[in-house]
Formats: structure tokens, sequence, C-alpha cells
């Protein structure tokens, strides 16, 4: 399934406010994780969780699921 990263704030000052990744979640739990803008670059982790913690800055970033949990 597919979700979006939404960035409230930018901690780093790198990757902006708004979208600033887009990503699937596989079937077997994994996601891939492809960056946006100036600093794009591509991503796996384990899983969702794995993400939320990296990149989520204690709330300053959500994950947005675009898909339905099937």
């Amino acid at each position: 399934r597919r979700f979006q990263l939404h960035r409230k704030k930018d901690i780093s000052g790198i990757s902006g406010v708004g979208v600033v990744a887009e990503g699937v979640e596989w079937t077997n739990g994994r996601v891939t994780v492809c960056w946006l803008g100036t600093y794009a670059i591509v991503s796996s982790a384990d899983n969702i969780h794995i993400i939320e913690a990296v990149h989520g800055h204690h709330g300053a970033s959500t994950v947005e699921w675009l898909d339905k949990d099937e």
C-alpha cells in the first residue's frame, strides 16, 4: 500500500515541509521510500515503524496512508 510522508516542521532544514517523500509498504511489511526534492534518494527499511522513528522527528512528520490496509 502507498503512503506519503508529510512534514509539518523541517528540523534539518533540508527536506522542506509538506509532502517530502512517497513510499510503498510491501506485502512482507518492508517499505521503500522515495524522497522528493533536491536531495532525492530511495531508501528501504524493514517496516514502517523504523521510518516513523528515524524520520518522524517526534511528531514533526507523519505517515499518511493513501490505500486502505488490506
